[in-house]
């Protein structure tokens, strides 16, 4: 990609800047020609055009990263900080807004274990990968929480609230205190950090006064250097309940049977109840079943599924812990099941000791789900639709309908799950498609925009967001003539008044960068 450069800077001015920027972390980090910010788009996206950076600097220090922060000030430079650069189908590494400078931090990978507590501190450029071979090499008796796809950072995937598949899935819930270096470039720690060398700043998650941890997830109020995180000690069993669900509506009642025991414990990780083409698009190509257009015939979806052995909907459920405790949590869901309905449950149990099953679920961090991107043929992409809802069947079965009417009405294949927290429901749709189809392209741009008002119109919100679409969601959180936005944006000319840190991040934009919203 050619060179674009933020409004108002000078070219002059951004030379500068690199120079200075090579005297802070040396002429080898500093990445400025059009093969290094191709390097940077957004290879899963739709328009890799609409958002280039005009260049990278890689710092392996928290000291690098303030002194780069400070001279973005000086010549007002916007910085787009990323962990790896992994969050493919949000925007992978390209900023929100084109011309400004990656802060790629993945130099930065500082373990440091406290094995007697099982907390670890993290800098951003620290993998799943990374994080899995350190506890295991040296035989640390905890578990990593991967995510479905395991490229990315640690830290980066739960400050965007990424989600995993154990007990400690939910990411974000799982930091405890962060180092953080503020717009100015000065440095805070959060929590029990506040103190000098406190030994609980990873342990006690909120320390004295307000907590802060918060205000740096999903926001450009800060650029996060390191975090703690809670790793899941290694359990004694994992106990598996495996269910196929014929019909499309068994959605509504099997949600209603799995929720109780979701907000009493009896689940103790987010299961999801997943569709047929969740198994399909990583085994096979869509034109292996179908060259025609529009969505899949039920045909062939009834082909799909029979060659797969798989349900309409197929329910994944995990116990974890001591033995007796797991099989009988298992046989109490079984007969929860068992009075409404005859589907068969398939029952495995793995023990410490017995080779690991390379799934997320295992503690083991995978990437060949992500081989559904070529479902559709071409240079494969996808982006995630994803509202929550309330725990509730009637509500998942409506919205189901509702997408699933709309993945016809745009030609689509439909891929959907329905995971249950503790207390709602996420809603997470995959849009599979071509990037090398213009067509295709111009209608899942206007099918998302579709599933975005669907979901505002029953006051369903998207929990994180592509960055083509932050502003769009951001829009829809509109209570109080958008007092939230409203707010976020106080803070952030308060706190970064030269609007240097991700302007446009999660549609919170600087004062100075006001015109580029939208």
């Amino acid at each position: 990609m050619q060179l674009v450069l933020p409004s108002g800077l000078s070219a002059a001015a951004f030379d500068r800047a690199l120079q200075q920027f090579r005297s802070i972390v040396g002429e080898d980090w500093v990445f400025a020609t059009d093969h290094d910010r191709d390097s940077y788009l957004d290879h899963f996206g739709f328009d890799q055009a609409a958002h280039v950076g005009s260049a990278a600097v890689a710092p392996q220090t928290t000291e690098e990263v303030q002194a780069i922060v400070r001279i973005a000030n000086e010549h007002k430079i916007p910085l787009w900080p990323i962990s790896r650069g992994k969050n493919f189908g949000y925007g992978s590494a390209a900023p929100v807004m084109s011309g400004s400078i990656v802060l790629d931090m993945s130099r930065m990978k500082k373990i440091k274990m406290d094995i007697e507590n099982g907390t670890v501190l993290l800098e951003p450029g620290v993998g799943f990968y990374d994080l899995f071979d350190y506890v295991e090499e040296n035989d640390i008796p905890y578990w990593i929480s991967p995510p479905g796809n395991a490229w990315g950072s640690v830290v980066g995937n739960a400050l965007d609230r990424g989600v995993g598949y154990t007990p400690y899935g939910d990411h974000a819930a799982r930091l405890c205190g962060m180092e953080v270096v503020l717009p100015d470039g000065d440095l805070v720690r959060t929590g029990m950090g506040a103190m000098t060398d406190s030994p609980s700043w990873n342990m006690h998650p909120y320390g004295f006064g307000p907590g802060w941890d918060q205000m740096f997830i999903q926001s450009n109020f800060g650029i996060v250097t390191k975090a703690g995180m809670w790793l899941m000690p290694k359990p004694e069993t994992i106990v598996s309940l495996d269910m196929e669900l014929d019909r499309a509506d068994d959605l509504g009642w099997a949600i209603d049977t799995l929720a109780p025991m979701r907000r009493s414990g009896l689940l103790q990780q987010s299961p999801s109840i997943g569709n047929w083409l969740r198994a399909a698009a990583v085994l096979t190509n869509r034109t292996d079943w179908y060259d025609g257009l529009g969505a899949l015939p039920d045909s062939v979806i009834d082909a799909i599924r029979a060659q797969f052995g798989l349900g309409w909907w197929s329910v994944n459920l995990r116990f974890y812990g001591y033995e007796e405790v797991t099989t009988a949590m298992a046989e109490k869901v079984k007969s929860i099941f068992a009075s409404r309905t005859s589907y068969e449950m398939k029952q495995g149990i793995w023990r410490d000791g017995d080779p690991r099953e390379l799934q997320p679920f295992a503690g083991v961090p995978i990437t060949f789900p992500l081989q559904n991107a070529s479902w559709h043929g071409g240079r494969g992409a996808h982006v995630g639709f994803s509202p929550a809802l309330p725990q509730s069947g009637d509500a998942a079965l409506a919205q189901f309908r509702r997408t699933f009417d709309r993945y016809n009405e745009f030609g689509m294949d439909y891929h959907g799950s329905f995971a249950l927290a503790e207390r709602h429901i996420t809603n997470v749709n995959q849009v599979l498609f071509n990037k090398d189809d213009p067509d295709m392209v111009d209608r899942v741009d206007r099918f998302f925009r579709s599933l975005v008002n669907d979901a505002s119109e029953q006051g369903y919100g998207e929990y994180r967001a592509h960055i083509e679409y932050m502003d769009l969601i951001a829009d829809t959180y509109d209570f109080n003539n958008h007092a939230l936005r409203r707010l976020n944006e106080r803070i952030k000319d308060t706190l970064d008044p030269n609007g240097v840190l991700s302007p446009g991040k999660s549609g919170i934009w600087p004062a100075n960068y006001q015109n580029e919203r939208g």
